[in-house]
């Protein structure tokens, strides 16, 4: 949302880059050929996004983690401090709007691991935090990117307005 939040000003953004894949178009993932700037927002929390992680390392010049979850763990480190089995039938099966539930029969689940940052699975070139990083952070970072500089994050405001 805050993408979307930094207004027609995302328009300067978009002529000044090649958007090739994202999450809202059919290309989903960038191609092998590799991109200039991947962005990763979410904590790593079970193969899945392990993959799309290492996949998008792999295919990026420059890796940006974008919002708490992807610099930090975010919220869903919460359930690292407790038994999965646990956290998993409380998901599934205990919560106030749950009918008849189940733990989904998933080796995706029996599997499950920690969640954690995304530098904790990939090396990260820039850390944006905040839930959600304000769009004003964001539309610098891709500015400085787009002018090929890096961007400088100290005394970056990080806050609402």
């Amino acid at each position: 949302m805050s993408l979307l939040d930094m207004d027609e000003r995302i328009l300067d953004i978009l002529a000044a880059v090649d958007l090739t894949a994202t999450p809202i178009t059919d290309l989903k993932h960038p191609a092998a050929s590799g991109v200039t700037v991947g962005i990763l927002e979410g904590a790593v929390n079970n193969s899945a996004t392990e993959a799309v992680a290492i996949r998008m390392r792999q295919r990026s010049k420059v890796l940006i983690a974008l919002g708490d979850c992807a610099v930090f763990g975010g919220v869903p480190t919460m359930r690292n401090h407790c038994c999965m089995k646990d956290a998993l039938k409380r998901a599934y099966v205990e919560t106030e709007s749950t009918i008849d539930g189940a733990v989904p029969q998933d080796e995706e689940l029996a599997t499950m691991q920690e969640a954690r940052p995304v530098s904790k699975v990939v090396d990260v070139d820039i850390s944006l935090p905040g839930c959600p990083p304000p769009p004003d952070a964001i539309f610098y970072v891709l500015c400085e990117l787009a002018a090929g500089r890096k961007p400088k994050l100290e005394g970056l405001n990080l806050d609402w307005h």
